[in-house]
């Protein structure tokens, strides 16, 4: 995606939303991706806060109540903030310190906080990750967190999942999981050559 950008704004670091139905990967992709771009200062990998224990698996994550949360929320603690499927999810706005100091961010977020995104926060990239209905009806029910209908449910919603727009950077995770982890390092990587 060739984008052009001032110098004063190239001079921060990308914010990089991953965003993508239930069932698609982003998870996985993001930990590869984490783990290939480690020793790589260019990037940092946003943790989130949720209101879930940390033994509930699926990412890694930080544990807050719901007291906690809606105080940091209150107090204006999360660069971006969420509701979905009856959690609470922030981004923490410490993020926006290596932001400033030119480091690229890749926070794993809804795509309901893109529109208050690209109000606050240039240069921003968005890496909208699909993936064909079999695959992620195969995945949904491999994680076992669902059952049949709520699969079914979240099915139709992945259809219904639609993000455009200039900024927006597709990557289809339908190869085995080191193919995808690749695609998704070469578009973190192109984003700190973009001019």
């Amino acid at each position: 995606m060739p984008i052009n950008l001032s110098k004063n704004i190239a001079e921060r670091g990308w914010l990089i939303l991953i965003v993508g139905p239930s069932g698609v990967g982003k998870d996985s992709l993001i930990d590869g991706a984490r783990q290939a771009l480690l020793d790589d200062p260019s990037f940092e990998f946003a943790i989130r806060d949720i209101n879930r224990p940390q033994t509930a698996g699926g990412e890694a994550h930080r544990a807050v109540t719901d007291e906690a949360f809606a105080a940091l929320e209150a107090a204006g603690g999360y660069a971006l903030s969420w509701q979905a499927h009856g959690l609470n999810y922030g981004i923490p706005k410490a993020y926006e310190e290596a932001l400033s100091r030119g480091t690229c961010v890749v926070a794993n977020v809804s795509r309901t906080v893109i529109p208050l995104a690209r109000e606050l926060y240039q240069p921003l990239a968005i890496v909208k990750i699909s993936a064909p209905e079999d695959l992620l009806r195969q995945r949904l029910t491999e994680r076992g967190r669902e059952d049949a209908a709520e699969i079914e449910g979240r099915i139709k919603r992945a259809g219904a999942f639609d993000v455009g727009g200039p900024d927006v950077l597709e990557l289809s995770n339908d190869s085995p999981l080191e193919v995808g982890i690749a695609r998704l390092v070469n578009i973190l990587r192109s984003l700190t050559r973009a001019e």
